[in-house]
C-alpha cells in the first residue's frame, strides 16, 4: 500500500516567494500613495489661495476698489484682519507664504 506524506508546515521557498511578492506590491504602492499625498497638499494650497483671493476681493469692495499694494499691505490689511479670517489665516501645507502680485492684484503662494 502507498502512503502519502502530508506536510503541515510552510517551506522556506514558499515563504520567500510570499516575501518577494509583498515587496513588489509595496514598491508599486508607496510611490502612488506619496504622489497622492503631494497632490492633496497642492490642492489644499490652491484652495487656500482662492480663499485669500476672495478675502482680497471683499477688502477691495469695502474700500472703494483699493487693493492691497504689496505683500506687507496684504498681511497688514487682510491676513491679520479677524473680520476676514475669524478662524485664523489658512496656511500653505507646502510651507509657502502668500505674496501679493501688484500687477495682477492676485495672491499667489511662494512654494
Amino acid at each position: 500500500m502507498i502512503q502519502l506524506r502530508h506536510n503541515k508546515g510552510v517551506t522556506l521557498t514558499e515563504l520567500l516567494i510570499v516575501i518577494v511578492l509583498l515587496a513588489v506590491l509595496g514598491m508599486i504602492a508607496v510611490p502612488r500613495i506619496s504622489r497622492s499625498a503631494q497632490n492633496a497638499r497642492q490642492n489644499t494650497c490652491d484652495t487656500n489661495v482662492s480663499v485669500v483671493n476672495a478675502a482680497v476681493e471683499m477688502y477691495a469692495r469695502e474700500h472703494d476698489g483699493q487693493y492691497p499694494a504689496d505683500t506687507n499691505d496684504l498681511t497688514r490689511k487682510v491676513l491679520n484682519n479677524s473680520e476676514y479670517f475669524p478662524e485664523g489665516v489658512p496656511t500653505c501645507p507646502l510651507g509657502g507664504t502668500y505674496l501679493m502680485d501688484p500687477d495682477t492684484r492676485r495672491v499667489i503662494c511662494s512654494h
